[in-house]
């Protein structure tokens, strides 16, 4: 496990505006508290609860109908809600924020898209994710990928906060990752073979309503919510430079790699240089249930 001593001071503070570009250059990461205002957090918590409940229809994934349930065994059941922005309006609105897209257009550019949205529901007790990068799994061609990740509820040490490696983007390498056993994380691969050391890594512990911002290149894990009651709930918008092309579940028939070109986007700032191109819906919304790890391939028997 990492160091749970206290991170330098810089490491969880809100940084002015004005430095806000240098810090995320040089760490990789960047904290905005009072982003989002209390109403609007509990606003985005009603519409996580509303989907797992069934409130706007059926989706891949979905475990109802839950009609005798409190509002604790329905969120319980679920890990994961994927695309919560093609369900729920405030889910939407979330994505261009205004202090999202002002953060943003200093980090990224003045042309900034969206592709994705994931809404985290960690129960007590649930795993975290081992050390990865996002641009593992959302390739952009110019590196400029950004999560950024909305607290939902006061993210601590104790009910498993976001662990960053500060400076671990620079190389702009990604590292090989494999298959693990640990369930103190979920099923998805872990990052190894990297210079670096748990004890390099600072915990972000944050308030609700704060947006960290990382880069796609940036090693980040979160550990096992230890908390015996509650959430860590956090909603992660992803971006990127418009002026990049985005590979992303391709290749399409009859089209080169070099123009491979994923168009269900939002765009939250600034123009499109490919808006010629139109948008072109692709991802499907569904909720993933928590089990054990939310993984699959840990509950089904193994087969010879």
């Amino acid at each position: 496990m990492p160091a749970t001593t206290a991170p330098p001071p810089e490491a969880n503070a809100s940084i002015p505006a004005s430095d806000r570009a240098g810090f995320y250059r040089d760490n990789g990461y960047l904290v905005v508290e009072d982003a989002f205002t209390p109403d609007e957090v509990a606003a985005l918590n009603a519409e996580a609860l509303g989907i797992c409940r069934g409130d706007f229809g059926a989706y891949g994934g979905w475990q109802g109908p839950h009609l005798s349930e409190s509002a604790d065994e329905i969120m319980r059941r679920y890990l994961c809600i994927h695309f919560p922005h093609k369900i729920g309006p405030r889910c939407r609105a979330a994505v261009g924020q205004r202090v999202m897209v002002e953060a943003l257009t200093q980090i990224i550019g003045p042309n900034v898209k969206c592709m994705q949205s994931m809404l985290f529901i960690k129960a007590a007790g649930k795993p975290g994710q081992a050390w990865h990068q996002d641009e593992d799994y959302i390739p952009t061609r110019d590196r400029s990928l950004v999560g950024g990740w909305i607290a939902l509820d006061n993210a601590t040490i104790e009910n498993g906060c976001l662990w960053v490696i500060p400076g671990s983007h620079k190389p702009g390498i990604l590292w090989p990752q494999r298959d693990h056993t640990d369930r103190q994380f979920d099923c998805s691969e872990e990052s190894f073979h990297f210079p670096y050391c748990d004890s390099d890594a600072v915990p972000v512990p944050v308030k609700a309503g704060t947006i960290v911002f990382f880069n796609g290149y940036l090693l980040h894990r979160s550990l096992r919510s230890v908390a015996t009651t509650g959430y860590r709930r956090a909603l992660v918008n992803h971006y990127m430079s418009a002026e990049s092309f985005l590979p992303w579940n391709c290749p399409k028939p009859g089209e080169s790699m070099a123009k491979q070109d994923y168009r269900d986007i939002i765009m939250v700032a600034g123009n499109d240089p490919y808006a010629y191109k139109g948008v072109v819906e692709e991802a499907k919304p569904y909720v993933r249930a928590s089990g054990e790890g939310g993984c699959e391939k840990w509950t089904k028997p193994k087969t010879d």
